[in-house]
């Protein structure tokens, strides 16, 4: 009888906590829709601002963000899942790869201007890259790295030993292995750290602030080395800039709708392709 009490009252603290978390995140996206929704039209999502910022649209910003997000994620997945497959498959177990494994972890709580600075001295500064799309976007995929790292690793792992062994007792190789047997099983779960990532260079202003944003720009970039608006930066410069903030908030919080609806439609469809995995894997 003590038992089940304890039982009811743990699932009725894990209850209460989602109800907290829910409550929590559905302020917010209430908070946000009910100031932002008033901006949002057809032409403030596809004409550029003008009138310093107090008109027009954030089409050219849309773009900046999407440019530096997918930039980001073309640096980052594949150097941080080819880290991770070397680390599970290949590395020695040895005190130097617990090490490079804790350093990893830990470089998951580096604040993100740091990061900011990082490329700011080596990629605006040292290879000349300059304030642009490409400096942003290695900046952002440094940022993403440790949780891409971290999410492949524990999806690797997971995948049970008996199947690489009967892979390897049929004649494969250990790389035929892994591409054909490991990789798409542990997929969903790498998926996941992608979903992770996007979210978060998506939102971050700190990194692009000294690599990749502008304040203004007129037009759409040009090429990779060019400047560009983004909208996290674009939301931070309307609401501490500016001589008109009474026509600024209400379009930076419709920069904020926007930018959560795109981290929303990129990470269903993210989750989307999971969930299409597993179903064929399952």
């Amino acid at each position: 009888m003590k038992k089940h009490i304890v039982q009811n009252l743990g699932f009725l603290f894990i209850f209460l906590c989602l109800l907290t978390t829910l409550f929590f995140l559905g302020t917010i996206i209430y908070f946000v829709f009910t100031r932002g929704a008033q901006a949002i039209s057809w032409d403030f999502l596809t004409k550029a601002p003008r009138n310093a910022m107090t008109e027009g649209g954030v089409a050219p910003v849309i773009v900046g963000t999407l440019y530096l997000t997918l930039g980001s994620m073309l640096f980052a997945v594949p150097l941080g899942l080819a880290c991770a497959i070397y680390i599970c498959e290949y590395s020695p177990k040895s005190l130097v790869v617990n090490i490079i494994r804790i350093s990893i972890n830990n470089l998951a709580g580096v604040p993100s201007v740091v990061f900011g600075l990082f490329g700011l001295a080596v990629f605006v500064n040292f290879l000349g890259f300059g304030v642009s799309i490409v400096s942003g976007s290695l900046s952002l995929g440094i940022l993403a790295l440790p949780l891409i790292i971290s999410s492949s690793q524990e999806a690797l792992v997971a995948v049970p030993h008996s199947i690489r062994e009967a892979s390897l007792s049929l004649g494969a190789s250990k790389w035929e292995t892994i591409k054909r047997i490991v990789l798409p099983t542990a997929l969903p779960g790498i998926l996941t750290g992608v979903i992770l990532s996007v979210g978060r260079v998506a939102g971050e202003t700190a990194p692009i602030l000294f690599t990749a944003a502008a304040f203004y720009k007129r037009g759409y970039p040009r090429s990779i080395f060019s400047e560009v608006m983004a909208l996290p930066y674009h939301i931070y410069a309307l609401m501490t800039e500016g001589a008109h903030p009474d026509k600024q908030r209400v379009i930076a919080y419709g920069c904020s709708l926007v930018l959560l609806f795109l981290v929303l439609f990129i990470s269903g469809f993210a989750i989307f392709l999971r969930q299409r995995q597993r179903s064929l894997h399952g």
